[in-house]
């Protein structure tokens, strides 16, 4: 009886291992369900709302300008933030807030992305701490998942940020 039960538990534990493995390999590999918190995406992404994050964009190092990414903060390594991409490396991009009068420039260095919340007012983003590192982006956020009245992929900025450089447009 102590043999059968030994045997039952240590499959079990088995199991459990193995799809313990392969979840980690599809949350690590493939992408991950993430529940946003705070207002700097409203009204894009608003507080409590669940996207679904792909890597194998960052992977392919296919991140675009407009795409919405899931990185690590800069600041803190233990939480994650959820920001548009402004710019990528060698970018001009306007570091100013929309009602300041003069607007100040600057370029995105090379292997860094420029990142900004939609909701300029209440956003700390790359206006505040620079341009990120591309080993910092999670993922790429391509679908919003709850609430289901909003079921679907994300929307275009609202901000009107986002400068087609000329060789974007060829």
């Amino acid at each position: 009886m102590f043999r059968s039960v030994l045997g039952k538990t240590l499959g079990f534990v088995g199991y459990t291992v193995q799809y313990g493995c392969i979840a980690h390999c599809a949350f690590e590999y493939i992408g991950e369900f993430v529940v946003c918190s705070g207002p700097s995406m409203e009204p894009t992404i608003v507080n409590h709302d669940i996207v679904f994050s792909e890597r194998m964009s960052r992977q392919q190092c296919k991140i675009q300008k407009g795409d919405i990414i899931i990185a690590k903060s800069p600041f803190d390594p233990n939480m994650n933030i959820c920001k548009r991409v402004i710019g990528l490396e060698g970018d001009k991009v306007c570091t100013s807030s929309p009602s300041d009068l003069f607007k100040a420039h600057t370029y995105v260095p090379k292997g860094h992305v420029w990142l900004e919340g939609d909701n300029l007012r209440n956003s700390s983003d790359s206006r505040s701490y620079g341009p990120i590192p591309y080993a910092l982006i999670r993922g790429r956020v391509c679908l919003k998942l709850w609430p289901l009245h909003s079921f679907g992929s994300l929307s275009e900025s609202p901000t009107r940020r986002i400068i087609k450089a000329r060789s974007d447009s060829d």
